[in-house]
């Protein structure tokens, strides 16, 4: 007779194989815990760019464009695979300043002018906002504005890429992305549940900042942010707050322990075991928040905080949890092969723990 430990360890044990073996571009992410059942549309290799018939591109009420689904896409979905129309590697960053916009220009423009002339159009038709002085200017430049309102940040590059800029901006989004350095691509996919019409939403600003900060950071894309999370009532809008200002601090605070050195010390032991709790509560609060976008790396600092005090069916999970959302970008990515390994390790040390107990009762 299996124990419920037991089973659960097969089960990840089977699933974590299934996954490392895959070439599928679609996994399950965190709301999954076991397997599922792969759509027959996608495609090897990760170069798939959704399933047929997933999403149109469509007049959002107040927001010009925008992309809604056409059937349900569930968790994990990948709804784009794009690689960029121009992507540049932006010349040195100035606090307070920014990038230097003739040195941005330059790159922009040369890498504008590389291209065929469908491409060409197909930039040219994305919304831009322009700051006051570019409004005044007689000899206005559309391209600059139109790559400053719709690029990415895609690892050290900044890339556009004009399908996934029609998707609108929330601050609780319903998609998230992921860079894939290996093929140049940029990856969306579903973070939670979208439903048939219902509108797909990604984050164009870091998210772990006040209404009002987020405000601030949206104005130079010239528009106010309506979503769910911005249209909350004053209460409900100070405990959001609160969440996201908790977040940003608990990354900085874990930075120095995430380490997979087991303390011997009665204090270190203690420490570590404040460490799992806190990690607990860490992945409560972005979850309650919806903040897809840090999924990953909460999971995966719970599953280290939870190796440290060798609680291995915890520490299992959330590594699997992590490396599920990596695999989907890029299944050779660093982050992807270090929780490929991290979920092995904390497997194998699960599987130790419960023979080991199974001999003592012998």
């Amino acid at each position: 007779m299996f124990s419920s430990s037991s089973l659960l360890l097969a089960q990840l044990s089977l699933l974590s194989a299934v996954l490392a073996s895959s070439v599928t571009c679609n996994s399950p992410i965190p709301s999954s815990q076991y397997l599922h059942d792969i759509p027959s549309w996608q495609s090897q290799n990760f170069s798939c760019t959704g399933s047929p018939a997933i999403h149109t591109i469509r007049n959002s009420l107040g927001k010009g464009l925008g992309v809604f689904a056409t059937r349900a896409i569930e968790p994990g979905m990948v709804i784009f695979h794009e690689a960029p129309a121009i992507l540049i590697h932006p010349p040195e960053f100035r606090d307070g300043v920014g990038y230097p916009l003739s040195g941005i220009a330059q790159l922009i423009q040369s890498a504008f002018d590389a291209l065929s002339a469908d491409r060409k159009a197909e930039v040219m038709s994305l919304t831009a906002h322009y700051t006051s002085a570019e409004k005044a200017s007689p000899n206005r430049d559309e391209l600059v504005p139109i790559f400053r309102s719709n690029a990415y940040n895609s690892g050290q590059q900044i890339g556009l890429y004009p399908k996934i800029a029609r998707i609108n901006h929330g601050c609780r989004p319903n998609t998230s992305y992921l860079w894939n350095a290996r093929l140049g691509k940029q990856v969306v996919y579903a973070s939670r549940r979208i439903e048939e019409g219902e509108e797909l939403s990604i984050s164009y600003i870091p998210l772990l900042h006040t209404h009002e900060e987020r405000e601030k950071r949206l104005d130079q894309y010239g528009f106010k942010c309506t979503c769910e999370a911005c249209a909350l009532e004053k209460d409900e809008k100070d405990a959001s707050d609160q969440r996201r200002k908790d977040i940003r601090q608990a990354f900085t605070d874990f930075n120095s322990h995430l380490t997979l050195t087991v303390p011997q010390s009665k204090s270190g032991k203690k420490r570590a075991q404040e460490k799992a709790d806190a990690s607990l509560q860490l992945v409560k609060i972005v979850e309650e928040e919806e903040l897809a976008d840090y999924y990953a790396q909460i999971y995966r600092i719970a599953a280290i905080s939870h190796a440290k005090v060798e609680a291995w069916p915890a520490a299992a999970q959330f590594a699997l949890k992590s490396y599920q959302i990596y695999l989907m970008a890029d299944e050779q990515s660093e982050q992807t092969i270090e929780m490929q390994m991290l979920t092995s390790s904390f497997i194998e040390s699960w599987n130790n723990h419960l023979r080991n107990k199974a001999m003592q009762k012998d």
